[in-house]
């Protein structure tokens, strides 16, 4: 097998990539980018452009692989040292160094092109997108608030989304950027409440492991508050319909029971409040948005 074709992941690493960077996981941030852009769409012209939503997804999809990707190879030797994380690629050897990085190098090449076919705006700003996702995982080596890196990471998409349409900069798209921001981080919050012991024992830095799990806990509602109230805020800003409210009422329903059943000590029920209920926040909003945004006059 020549070098060059080496070089290329075949069908099985592909698949142990794609389980590397959990592509399913995009569901959490995708939608509020959908959010901002179709919104923008609405107040430039009121139609759809499907060719901008679709690099949209792109440039989506290929920052957080890429994100996901660095994430896994600059914290293999932490995942080895913790039981939870040591059955990850990078640390069972499905996926060699390697590969991760050729497959995040390619998905930085993909951002990067999907990027410059937007807009000038887009692929000037594409590094400021890019530095958050490689400090991120260093984060926790040097500070006991990682989630605040993570929530500017986060906080990219929604402002990217908007920029992609309307390739100006806009104040109504970082409200929710920061609305997506604050709410990944809190409940990236209640996520690390699992490792606090692991995290003392090995050095990772953390919000519960410095200051205790009841912290955090109460940390990540204040977080979900404040996201809330930024959700009114883009809401007011829009001057969102009926459905829109709808989507934040359910919103805030999905808070109040994600919050009743992770509690400082039972966390039993962590797995549920992380994938299902944050899952379904995203989804339910952006359903909720769309219907709004098509009442309201946006044409398909």
């Amino acid at each position: 097998m020549s070098s060059a074709s080496a070089a290329i992941p075949q069908p099985g690493r592909t698949k142990a990539f794609l389980r590397l960077v959990m592509i399913e996981h995009s569901v959490f941030a995708l939608p509020f980018a959908y959010i901002a852009s179709l919104t923008a769409m609405y107040e430039w012209d009121r139609n759809i452009h499907w060719g901008r939503l679709l690099l949209v997804t792109v440039c989506m999809v290929g920052l957080r692989t890429f994100a996901m990707a660095v994430n896994r190879i600059i914290d293999r030797e932490i995942d080895a040292r913790n039981p939870r994380t040591a059955h990850r690629e990078l640390v069972t050897g499905a996926m060699s160094v390697r590969h991760a990085w050729t497959g995040a190098l390619i998905a930085l090449a993909v951002f990067l092109v999907a990027a410059g076919l937007l807009n000038p705006l887009c692929l000037a700003l594409s590094p400021v997108a890019v530095i958050p996702m490689v400090v991120y995982p260093y984060g926790k080596r040097f500070t006991n608030f990682p989630q605040a890196i993570l929530g500017l990471a986060q906080a990219m998409g929604p402002v990217g989304g908007w920029l992609a349409i309307s390739g100006a900069w806009s104040w109504t798209a970082v409200i929710l950027g920061l609305a997506v921001g604050i709410w990944i981080g809190g409940f990236d919050l209640i996520y690390a409440c699992q490792d606090v012991e692991t995290d003392r024992r090995i050095g990772v830095k953390s919000v519960p492991a410095r200051f205790g799990i009841p912290a955090a806990i109460w940390g990540a509602r204040v977080c979900h508050t404040v996201t809330t109230a930024l959700f009114v805020w883009y809401a007011l800003a829009t001057h969102a319909g009926a459905f829109f409210w709808l989507g934040l009422v359910i919103v805030a329903g999905a808070f109040v029971y994600e919050h009743s059943i992770v509690r400082p000590h039972d966390l039993t029920r962590l797995n549920r409040a992380f994938f299902s209920v944050n899952g379904f926040i995203g989804i339910a909003l952006f359903l909720c948005a769309l219907i709004d945004l098509l009442v309201r006059g946006l044409s398909v």
